[in-house]
């Protein structure tokens, strides 16, 4: 890109990330009700509206109190970056892991670490509730009726048994592959075939969304081609409700550049949902070889994290969130991993190393999130009216003013808000 490009692109970004702020009227008043002038009032942002998540799988064990000393002490530290940035946990509920053994699921572990983001401000995303790979060996060789019997109740389940902790899902995952998905057995694959794309679709997002109607329900997937965008108009014409597409875009053979991942986006924001980056990636080690058509091939024993590859991942995780975050379309971005243990395909793709310390990427991350994008504790003084308008990203805010302290949001509309916060 020459800088002319660069220099323009920019200036959309800035005039795209204008969309992401709102405005806010608080009006003191005293006990009685008189508007008071000339008082000081300090508000703060408290939570990003903009969705920044990261899968959560790696406090699964922290938060049932499964790990002591050195581990867990490694791990509150892991846990306190990821709440200082991050505002949304995707944790895994991979049927073939969350239920090894026919009619033992994993609620409750899930349960407690759900909460455990809850209490901690994080809100939580599930993943998936139908995907053809880890599946259950137990599902295999059973007649299809009773395939789907099974797939439907284990939907119904795992939505009532989270409902009002997890309120958003990923319905069903990489539909455009699941029914010709040849690379291992599985008990989806012949299902989905049998069904067909769309029908499949509909049972995922329908039993999901009978059991919870307040929930949201995303479509995602990895092959973000003309196949997927078909997919997505059959399912709408179909009438089958959806809240959000998901876009994956995992980068281990290098990030795709501004001008292209912006016209994916705008290539699916053209169906009006909200979209979800739900799977983003980038390494700070050695690129992963062109010509890898799939990306589980790649194996190698040992995958570092270099400081030329930190540094470029650095660079490339602000292009990246700085563009998505320009686009209105674009609702929530969540990266697949904290840190570079146990990071998928061994890859250094998190924004920590192992050892715990913060990649420069991390540190770029954080500043775009909670300075360039933040609203800091700012005192302001109420006008002849005692009112104070307060400008900023969408989210929750907290005001203070004169020992009492009110919570407010700064929405979409602006001047939408009202509240009042009694001070002696």
């Amino acid at each position: 890109m020459d800088t002319q490009q660069s220099d323009s692109r920019q200036s959309d970004t800035q005039q795209s990330v204008a969309h992401r702020t709102g405005t806010a009227v608080l009006t003191v008043a005293d006990h009685h009700g008189t508007p008071l002038p000339d008082v000081e009032v300090t508000v703060e942002q408290t939570r990003h509206a903009f969705g920044f998540g990261n899968i959560g799988f790696d406090f699964v064990a922290l938060a049932n109190d499964e790990v002591d000393g050195d581990e867990r002490e490694h791990l509150e530290r892991l846990a306190d970056r990821y709440t200082d940035v991050f505002t949304t946990a995707t944790l895994p509920f991979y049927w073939g892991t969350f239920e090894p053994e026919r009619g033992r699921p994993d609620t409750v572990r899930l349960r407690r670490t759900a909460e455990w983001f809850r209490d901690r401000g994080v809100a939580l995303k599930g993943h998936p509730l139908v995907w053809h790979t880890v599946q259950p060996d137990w599902l295999l060789g059973l007649p299809l009726d009773e395939v789907e019997r099974l797939q439907r109740e284990r939907i119904r389940r795992e939505v009532s048994d989270l409902a009002g902790l997890v309120d958003t899902w990923d319905a069903i995952n990489e539909v455009v592959i699941m029914p010709v998905f040849d690379n291992g057995d599985n008990a989806i694959t012949p299902l989905a075939r049998a069904k067909g794309r769309i029908p499949t679709i509909r049972m995922a997002f329908e039993e999901a969304r009978a059991t919870n109607p307040h929930a949201t329900l995303l479509l995602n997937d990895f092959d973000l081609s003309s196949a997927y965008e078909c997919l997505i108009e059959g399912v709408l014409e179909a009438g089958v409700q959806i809240d959000a597409i998901g876009l994956q875009t995992h980068m281990h053979q290098g990030y795709w550049g501004e001008e292209t991942m912006l016209a994916m986006v705008d290539r699916f924001a053209r169906y009006g949902l909200p979209l979800h980056l739900t799977e983003t990636s980038l390494v700070s080690g050695d690129l992963m070889p062109a010509d890898v058509v799939d990306l589980n091939d790649h194996r190698v024993d040992s995958w570092p994290s270099t400081p030329e590859g930190e540094a470029r991942q650095a660079d490339e995780v602000e292009r990246h969130y700085r563009s998505l975050v320009g686009h209105p379309a674009v609702e929530a971005v969540t990266y697949w991993g904290i840190t570079d243990a146990g990071a998928w395909l061994g890859a250094p793709i998190g924004l920590v190393r192992e050892d715990g310390t913060p990649k420069p990427s991390y540190e770029a991350l954080r500043r775009l999130v909670k300075e360039e994008w933040w609203t800091g504790p700012t005192v302001l003084r109420t006008d002849e009216r005692g009112q104070v308008r307060v400008r900023g990203f969408r989210g929750e805010y907290r005001a203070d003013v004169r020992g009492a302290s009110a919570v407010f949001t700064v929405g979409r509309e602006p001047a939408e808000q009202e509240l009042v916060a009694s001070a002696p």
